[in-house]
């Protein structure tokens, strides 16, 4: 019996073109069918009040009212009891500091405790009674949103004209604000009073490839790659988490922002480009500490597929650049 002879190259090509196309389609498709659509923001009942240095229940504020505060720190926390206190000591010295220099800047830290199953909580209301609930608030959620949907209802109970968004490990140097805070500055005159300012590992690039796998090294180049192709070309380093916004800004993307997990980052740079946002990147002192809750392997997975998601729905209309209402 005859063997069949393979295609001739240029109608294998077309074969391969037309899977190709069909594939994009159908993931395409797969992107809008599956996309949440805009929702108010729902806050469970316990989430509407924070405990006081007193025990006592005070309401969360909203962004939607006027500032009362020079900034914000939002902090997300998911089992951090034993890397948060060191973060917070940090912090709370550099801005009592900044604050008997210049009596006229006025804070809060917010620690958002993202349904930790640890003593998260525990360890930052002592802040709290320590420094006053005025300075220092803990919101706790009932469950876990993931570290966007921390930092969000952080952002969406802050008193700050500047909101800082921090991590809980303390890997940048706090003082470093002042780098951000300049930034911001430089972009000035903001447009509708909206800027952003991200603090950049960017330059520390080569020693952290020394220091990592060729795996690790792999996916990094990966996600940096899918992240300028798919969403933020002006942005090299989309996941410092070490960012600061006006409030207005704050406002407006975090309002549109339907990414809660890591890759939450790269859609509020995303939506902040779409909206003309200025946007600095500033070089900051970063170390690696120990104890992070990324999984290399399945959280770059989770990632690159939000990447591909965020650009697909937005370009199909899925997910629009509208404002979320805020309970």
């Amino acid at each position: 019996r005859a063997m069949a002879l393979p295609l001739p190259l240029p109608e294998a090509a077309a074969v391969l073109a037309a899977l190709a196309a069909l594939l994009l389609v159908l993931i395409c498709m797969i992107a809008h069918v599956t996309a949440r659509k805009m929702q108010t923001l729902h806050r469970h009942e316990k989430e509407k009040f924070f405990v006081n240095a007193e025990g006592r229940k005070e309401s969360v504020p909203s962004i939607r009212d006027p500032p009362t505060k020079e900034l914000s720190v939002v902090v997300p926390s998911y089992n951090e009891e034993e890397r948060l206190p060191l973060m917070m000591d940090e912090a709370l010295d550099y801005l009592e500091k900044r604050q008997k220099r210049d009596p006229s800047f006025t804070y809060e830290v917010i620690v958002v405790d993202d349904g930790s199953k640890d003593q998260t909580t525990k360890v930052a209301m002592k802040y709290c009674k320590k420094y006053g609930s005025d300075k220092v608030r803990v919101l706790s959620l009932v469950k876990n949103r993931g570290k966007g949907g921390a930092v969000r209802m952080g952002v969406f109970s802050s008193r700050g004209k500047k909101i800082l968004m921090a991590d809980a490990d303390g890997a940048t140097k706090f003082a470093d604000i002042e780098k951000v805070e300049e930034g911001l500055k430089n972009l000035q005159p903001w447009p509708n009073q909206m800027a952003i300012s991200c603090g950049s590992r960017a330059h520390l690039e080569k020693d952290s490839i020394a220091k990592r796998s060729y795996f690790r090294t792999l996916l990094m180049y990966g996600f940096h790659f899918l992240v300028w192709f798919l969403c933020v070309k002006e942005i090299r380093d989309t996941q410092c988490g070490f960012k600061l916004l006006t409030r207005e800004a704050a406002s407006r993307t975090f309002s549109t922002l339907h990414i809660e997990r890591w890759a939450f980052d790269v859609e509020l740079l995303y939506i902040a480009q779409r909206l003309r946002i200025p946007i600095a990147e500033v070089a900051v002192n970063w170390t690696e500490i120990e104890g992070s809750k990324l999984v290399p392997f399945w959280s770059w997975l989770q990632m690159g597929r939000d990447l591909l998601f965020i650009r697909l729905r937005y370009m199909t209309g899925a997910w629009q650049l509208e404002t979320r209402k805020c309970n």
